[in-house]
């Protein structure tokens, strides 16, 4: 640079500092702010500033200023340095030149017919002469006398300053010209740097202070110039560091150009010769990093800008986005760009060397338009005048979609990795701009056919080619511009997505096991796959294509098939598939268009399979440490996604069925299994496909129109199959799916081998050939040639010209010419030649395009047509239905939901950061929310499974009891166990516990083989005293299941606060010496509490509430799990459990465990099965019988259990039965026969829960309590507990209410059951006697001046108080005899004896009882018996055996003297009236008995009893009564005229003489004192019913 411009050097040098800062802090910083987040306003793309920037300056001063500051910068050069002063001193009155005043600025439109014509463009007119001046002359320099001409440049500064004069504003000045000397210097090659920089400076200020506004005159114009001459600055190489500072100013310049007020009336050639600038800065490698990174931000900001605008043109093209294509297309042609890398060679002088005299020009001027002459430079600065008045020119059409296009296709090609002319980092640089395009209007470019067609083809296929480079700066920018691009347009790439996301797939999924980790069973994540279904094919498939969509030879071709990648690279490819993951819809669109679709692969299986596998941990030892958190957040967001749309409004319109869905889905997995069995063997796959109705075996066509519409099928077995003999109609039918007409036969030959691989067998070629020239033949009708044969030998040249062209083994020299192949043709056409032109357009086709056979080859030319193959099926396959919707959801989880829980599974067990933990937590708790949702129990059910394996505490038995030990601290209590105290310690086991009840919790009714694992929870926390048995209400009213008693109570509290070493010493000796356990430390203890608090933090209440309302089908299972806890051979139950009945042991003493062990944990089960199977009537319709069986065959094996559970099952047992007695599951005989069969010290132990269950079985009236009551089992059961002091009270509860209940339940069959029962309680009453006897001894104590201790036992007042009663119990039931005599259908005297018989048996018995109360009871209640009518009504007679069964006996037995030893006080006055009541009897029948053939007998054998009572030595008292009751009879017997003298009454005699006769035996006096011979006339006029009256309701009583 030469002296004239360094005093412009230290600006240079600021403006290089300002740049780098820009740089660094992003364009944002920059003194001029602009937004690209551009907004319309009034139809006008506005720049959006937080603040608008004004100026304080005027603006006419302002732009003097700046041409003063460019002027006189341009004087200090030496080229200018001898110019007039008239651009520093302003406007004149001297005439200008004509031919310059009425010159105009050149328009882009000039320029652009001057580059056409092949001219280089001019910056203005160069008719001006050399003599022409001004008239006054005011050069510096020069002779006097003599006017200096003015240089062009420095003239346009005067010019524009005398235009300026009188301006008063500036919006109203004509654009153009304002800026036209400011572009003359922009464009002058003889500028150096820093004056050009000045130049943009001023314009850039112009634009920043809005002195240019949309409202400025001639803008659009202004705007086309300008673009066009910052495009083609050109300006004297100095510096690098100042040349560049000038490229800056041009991108800054740009920049705010396309953002701001005119950026959008700038047109197609403008944008695009703009970006061209742009791409090249960023392309040419001798340019410093600062400004080639600076360019590339620059084109960002601008990318954004232009490709916002299409979102514009779209709103303005509305719906029909081809008419806005069509529209454009005239355009389409006129505007190319072609950035370079190489052109400016005057930069790179530059910057490889320092200045010289002779200085190059930096320009980006392109080479195109010719190279520059000396002529050319003088004319650049040739001055021109503006015209202040509008030109006529046409309006400028604004920019739209021809530039968008073709900056779109300039990016796109950039990044062919196939050009040597652009290296990798030009293809990273166009790869970030692409992406901000895609992100800016992705979708506005799938809907424009003109982008849409780009980006379907030309980018997705270097895209692809792209992410298989090692180069990472490449492979990063590639995947994210794929991810973006499918983000945004993948409506439209339906298979180019597959493809893509079928790389990503291979390459990330590991071919390793999943290692095995010490403590993580394998089944919790066996639903992680091994490999995606689309990668490996099976053994038996060795050289073919798979079943797949795209078979592995085609993804070989096209460079996907996934092969070994750097751990940077898999991180990059986890990075991409995470951020699709992330968009919320992309897996349900995967599911829908792929996994749904026969011919496309399982991609979204493929995907969650990819995401589970790559989150186990062991992924980062082939990848990095990033990728399993990557893929674990992932997965967790597509579980997310479906959570948050589990109660969204389903959408259904103009989304697929999902029924059609389903049944695409079962067809192909029909259709997979039926073709991976063809690619095996043809016919048993045909056989498949035939019997699942996917073709039809007697219709060749419709075989035919499914293997060549089937991508699974191996092309090379297709070949070998319709070849073969014997298959000639599905080869005619496949043939015949081909439309020749209108193809060459070489066409025609190249469509057909693209379908299928020809076998190698000569003989089947030969049935394919014959069968193609007969087809082709009749269908194409191909002109000149004569016969089927012709064709024949054609195609078979054909086949050998393409092996020949294309055999890597055939040297280039060797191969086959025109001439060659011409000649092995002569003569076969009829006799003739074939066309010479046609043979030579076959010829020339084969070499110039290969026929490919599927699978074979792997270079360009086979990525060339499997590319081509692709994009034809992208017609047939659709595109891509997005779904915004959550229908398909269920059974999108349903194929995904095993390796998504199999993760979270390994990650849980596995992790120790708190955040996974979290993840994971909400993760399980989301798929549970689904599952239960949807309805997936086995979902749930393998969820539970993990959480449960994981909680430590589902264990198959339950953990020992023994040691534990119970802590009483106040009134609270905790038991301390080994599982509690292990549980505690485990935070792991302690989240997933809480984790696994939060899933259960509302998950309940969908949960099936599961249950078992929570169950086996449930019994652990039971024995171990962490949760009641029940939370709900028990439908029994039982007492809660006895634990194990605790080995030792601790009480904490009473506990002395010596807690030191000697203390603890101690403690621990006593216990050992105790053989007790030693007590818990602190640190147990607080390990137990810890699990208390999990156990709480778990809400079990609200599960259990929420099973007892669970509807039955969803019990079942519940029920089954119960049951198959339950031990199925007695002798496996092995805990030893001290009862709560047993009293505690001394503590040294050892006492081995007798008898059978109780386990509570199986009376925990069988209860809980018995309250839910007790629920309502449909519970026990459906549960009832496995409950019962379960129940009923604890009861087979009583002696192998322990009481309380035998006694608690009977309970359960006969509950059930008092519900299902509608049913028939459960027998009452077989029931009450169980409990009667037991053993005595059985039976009493299980008293209480054996009566309070019959109590509730015939609580209410009904068949039940019928056929109870008279189950002789039933009575046998009473009769074995009477005797128990703790069941008496309830038997006889239960007497009570079957003897004297509403309604009464005794009948014939339970009759004299019921009257023993009622006898044996009143035996059981005779225990009262001994306080009866201590009373008489205290009385008589008393009687001698003593006073006497009241005795009292409550016991036996209450046995004795039960005999009283149930003494009247058997009165009572005298009123029932005769209706149930009547119902018997007895003879008569059968009858007397069922009923009559045991009531006066039971009578009698107790008439002897030494127990006072209850002998008085008997007594009354039997004179009443004797004396009720119901014993005479009817006409049978043998109530008369009341004298020789009933009265006679007791009297008998009253004599005994063990009896009268039992009470000898009582027992005399009993004997008493025992003789009164028999008379009594005997006088009240007399009439009745008068009529009777024995009454002679009867009253002899009365007679007999009175006198052994009479003779019995026992009393005074019965000397006195016995007389006196005898004078009572004998005096009504013969007032009533039965015992008369014989003179009176002959057929009395022997009545008369027997009576005296044995009375005369022990009462000599008696006769003579009654004087009743026949010497005495006076007659007693007593009558018998006179007597009768006197005594009735009474003791028994002799008349006086």
């Amino acid at each position: 640079m030469s002296n004239d411009a360094r005093p412009t050097d230290s600006k240079l040098t600021e403006q290089t500092i300002e740049a780098a800062d820009n740089l660094i802090r992003g364009p944002d910083s920059s003194r001029n702010r602009y937004s690209f987040g551009a907004y319309q306003t009034n139809g006008v793309m506005m720049n959006s500033r937080k603040s608008a920037i004004s100026v304080a300056v005027d603006p006419v001063a302002l732009i003097t200023a700046e041409c003063v500051t460019v002027t006189t910068a341009m004087r200090k050069h030496a080229r200018w340095a001898h110019s007039s002063v008239s651009a520093i001193l302003g406007g004149s009155s001297s005439p200008m030149n004509l031919s310059l005043q009425n010159s105009r600025p050149a328009t882009p439109r000039d320029e652009l017919a001057n580059r056409r014509a092949g001219k280089r463009p001019s910056i203005g007119l160069t008719d001006g002469a050399d003599d022409g001046g001004l008239a006054n002359r005011w050069g510096l320099r020069g002779k006097p006398g003599k006017s200096m001409q003015d240089n062009p440049l420095m003239a346009g500064f005067g010019r524009l300053r005398r235009e300026l004069t009188g301006c008063k504003d500036i919006h109203k000045f004509d654009t153009p010209s304002l800026l036209h000397p400011f572009l003359q210097v922009i464009q002058a090659s003889a500028t150096s740097a820093p004056i050009t920089s000045l130049a943009l400076v001023a314009i850039t200020k112009f634009f920043d202070y809005k002195l240019i506004s949309p409202e400025s005159p001639r803008l659009p114009l202004a705007m086309q110039s300008l673009s066009a001459a910052i495009t083609h600055c050109r300006f004297e190489a100095s510096d690098s560091a100042a040349d560049e500072i000038v490229l800056l100013r041009i991108l800054k310049l740009m920049e705010g150009m396309l953002s701001g007020p005119g950026g959008d009336l700038l047109s197609d050639e403008s944008v695009c010769e703009m970006m061209e600038t742009g791409l090249s800065m960023c392309c040419q490698a001798r340019l410093s990093e600062l400004l080639r990174r600076s360019a590339e931000m620059s084109m960002v900001k601008m990318c954004q800008v232009i490709f916002e605008r299409l979102k514009h043109l779209e709103i303005e093209a509305g719906e029909d986005m081809e008419a806005l294509d069509e529209k454009t297309k005239e355009d389409m042609d006129t505007v190319t760009m072609n950035p370079s890398a190489t052109a400016n060679d005057a930069v790179k002088s530059s910057l490889a060397a320092p200045p010289t005299d002779s200085r190059p020009s930096t320009s980006f001027d392109k080479s195109r338009n010719g190279p520059s002459t000396p002529g050319m430079d003088n004319a650049s600065e040739v001055g021109v005048a503006p015209a202040s008045e509008a030109s006529d020119e046409p309006p400028i059409k604004p920019y739209s979609l021809p530039s968008i296009r073709e900056l779109f296709r300039v990016l796109v090609d950039l990044l062919d990795p196939h050009d040597k002319q652009h290296g990798d980092p030009m293809r990273v640089m166009a790869l970030r701009i692409i992406d901000v395009a895609l992100e800016v209007a992705g979708p506005s470019i799938a809907k424009h056919p003109s982008l849409a067609t780009l980006a379907e083809d030309r980018l997705c296929r270097y895209l692809f080619q792209l992410v298989r480079s090692d180069n990472m700066a490449i492979l990063h920018e590639s995947l994210i511009v794929a991810g973006t691009l499918l983000s945004t347009c993948r409506g439209v790439l339906k298979l180019q997505q597959e493809l893509f996301l079928s790389y990503l797939v291979a390459c990330l999924h590991p071919r390793v096991e999943i290692p095995r980790e010490p403590g993580i069973d394998p089944s919790l994540y066996a639903g992680v796959p091994q490999a995606p279904k689309l990668v490996k094919p099976p053994p038996s498939q060795s050289s073919s294509g798979r079943s797949t969509p795209v078979p592995v030879k085609d993804r070989q071709k096209l460079g996907m098939e996934g092969g070994s990648r750097k751990p940077d690279a898999r991180e990059a490819m986890v990075e991409s598939v995470g951020a699709l993951a992330r968009i919320p819809s992309f897996m349900v669109e995967l599911y829908v268009n792929y996994d749904c679709e026969v011919d496309r692969s399982d991609l979204c299986e493929d995907m969650v399979g990819l995401l589970s596998r790559n989150a186990i941990p062991d992924s980062a030892t082939w990848s990095t440490t990033s990728v399993p958190p990557l893929c674990l957040d992932a997965l967790l967001g597509y579980v997310q996604f479906l959570s948050e749309r589990l109660d969204d409004e389903p959408r259904y319109d103009g989304y697929p069925e999902v029924t059609q869905l389903r049944e695409q889905r079962r067809r192909k997995k029909i259709i997979i299994q039926g073709t991976a069995k063809f690619n095996e063997n043809p016919k048993s796959g045909l056989t498949y496909l035939s019997a699942h109705g996917i073709i039809d075996p007697k219709d060749p066509k419709s075989v035919a129109t499914f293997l060549r519409g089937t991508s699974r099928i191996s092309k090379k077995m297709f070949g070998e199959f319709i070849a073969k003999k014997g298959n000639e109609a599905i080869l005619q039918e496949f043939m015949e799916s081909f439309k020749f007409e209108g193809k060459r036969v070489d066409e025609a030959l190249r469509q057909l081998l693209e379908s299928f691989r020809l076998p190698g067998e000569s003989a089947l070629i030969e049935r394919i050939v014959t069968t193609f020239a007969e087809l082709y033949f009749d269908n194409a009708k191909p002109e000149g040639i004569t016969d089927k044969d012709a064709i024949f030998v054609l195609t078979y040249a054909i086949i050998m010209l393409n092996t020949d062209s294309y055999n890597p083994n055939v040297k280039p020299a060797n191969r086959m010419k025109f001439e060659n192949f011409q000649n092995n043709l002569r003569g076969v056409n009829g006799g003739g030649n074939f066309d010479t032109q046609m043979l030579q357009d076959i010829f020339d086709g084969i070499k110039a395009n290969e026929i490919i056979l599927p699978d074979e080859h792997d270079n360009k030319h086979a990525f060339d047509y499997a590319w081509k193959e692709l994009l034809l099926k992208t017609e047939s396959a659709g595109n891509l239905v997005l779904c915004d919707t959550n229908i398909y959801d269920a059974d999108m989880f349903a194929a995904t939901w095993k390796p998504v829980v199999a993760t979270l599974s390994y990650v849980f067990m596995s992790a120790s950061d708190d955040a996974v933990f979290n993840r994971v937590i909400n993760g399980f708790h989301q798929c549970a929310e689904i599952a239960a949702k949807y309805g997936m129990g086995e979902a749930v059910d393998q969820i539970v499974y993990c959480l449960s394996y994981i909680s430590s505490i589902a264990t198959e038995s339950v953990s020992n009891t023994t040691l534990n030990t119970e802590i009483q601290v106040g009134e609270d209590s905790v038991m301390v166990s080994e599982l509690a105290v292990k549980f505690g310690r485990d935070f792991k086991a302690q989240l997933a516990t809480v984790v696994l009840f939060r899933v259960v919790r509302g998950s309940e009714a969908v949960i099936s083989e599961s249950w078992k694992h929570i169950v086996r929870i449930w019994l652990n926390l039971f024995v171990n005293s962490l949760i009641p048995p029940f939370f709900a209400p028990n439908r029994m009213e039982i007492p809660p299941i006895p634990l194990q008693n605790p080995s030792q109570v601790i009480d904490r509290g009473k506990q002395s606060n010596d807690t030191g070493l000697f203390s603890a010493f101690t403690s621990y000796i006593s216990s050992y010496a105790a053989d007790d356990p030693p007590e818990p430390s602190d640190e147990e203890l607080e390990s137990t509490l810890c699990t208390v608090d999990c156990v709480n933090a778990c809400y079990m209440g609200d599960v259990f509430a929420n099973v007892a309302d669970m509807p039955v089908a969803a019990l079942k299972p519940l029920i089954q799990a119960l049951l198959d806890e339950l031990p199925d051979d007695p002798s496996s139950v092995v805990i030893t459990v001290k009862s709560e009945t047993e009293p505690p042991m001394s503590p040294n003493a050892q006492k081995a465990p007798t008898g059978p062990t109780y386990d509570p944990s199986t009376v925990y089960l069988l209860e809980f099965c018995t309250v839910l199977a007790l629920r309502d009537n449909e519970t026990v319709e459906a549960l009832g019988a496995d409950v019962a069986e379960a129940l009923q065959n604890v009861m087979r094996h009583t002696g192998s259990y322990h009481n309380i559970m035998i006694s608690r099952t009977i309970f359960y047992l006969l509950h059930l039965l008092h519900a299902s007695y509608e049913h028939d599951f459960l027998r009452v005989p077989i029931v009450l026969h169980t409990i009667s069969s037991f053993k005595k010290d059985l039976l009493d132990k299980a008293a209480p829960l054996v009566l309070q269950g019959l109590t509730k079985c015939i609580k209410e009236p009904g068949p039940l309590r019928n056929e109870i009551m008279t189950s002789p089992d039933f009575w046998v059961v009473l009769r074995n507990l009477t005797s128990s002091a703790g069941s008496a009270q309830t038997v006889f509860e239960i007497l009570e209410g079957v003897v004297v209940g509403s309604p009464p339940t005794i009948m014939a069959d339970n009759y004299e059951s019921a009257v023993k029962l009622l006898n044996d309680f009143a035996s059981a009453g005779s225990v009262g006697s001994t306080l009866e006897q201590k009373r008489d001894k205290r009385v008589r104590k008393g009687a001698k001046g003593q006073q006497p201790k009241p005795t009292k036992d409550p016991e036996v007042d209450a046995a004795v108080a039960r005999g009283v009663k149930a003494i009247t119990m058997i009165y009572s039931l005298t009123t029932r005899i005769p209706v149930l005599m009547k119902q018997s259908h007895l003879e008569s005297k059968e009858a007397w004896a069922a009923y009559w018989s045991p009531i006066f048996g039971a009578l009698t018995t107790q008439c002897t009882n030494p127990c006072r109360e209850i002998r008085h009871q008997a007594f009354s209640s039997l004179q009443r018996t004797l004396l009720s009518p119901e014993l005479t009504s009817g006409e049978h007679e043998e109530w008369t055996a009341i004298f020789g069964e009933v009265l006679f006996p007791l009297i008998v037995r009253l004599l005994k003297p063990e009896v009268y030893s039992s009470d000898p006080i009582g027992m005399s006055e009993t004997r008493v009236q025992a003789a009164t009541l028999l008379c009594r009897i005997f006088l009240h029948y007399l009439v009745l008995l008068s009529k009777w053939e024995g009454m002679l007998d009867l009253w002899l054998k009365i007679l007999d009893i009175m006198d052994r009572l009479m003779n019995s030595g026992q009393g005074d008292s019965l000397e006195e009564a016995v007389p006196e009751s005898l004078k009572n009879i004998l005096l009504v017997m013969s007032s009533s005229g039965y015992l008369v003298p014989p003179s009176q009454d002959p057929s009395q005699e022997k009545l008369w003489v027997q009576t005296w006769k044995r009375i005369d035996r022990f009462l000599p006096d008696l006769r003579k004192e009654l004087d009743l011979d026949p010497k005495e006339v006076e007659k007693s006029l007593v009558s018998p019913t006179a007597v009768e009256s006197e005594n009735e309701g009474g003791e028994v009583a002799p008349v006086s």
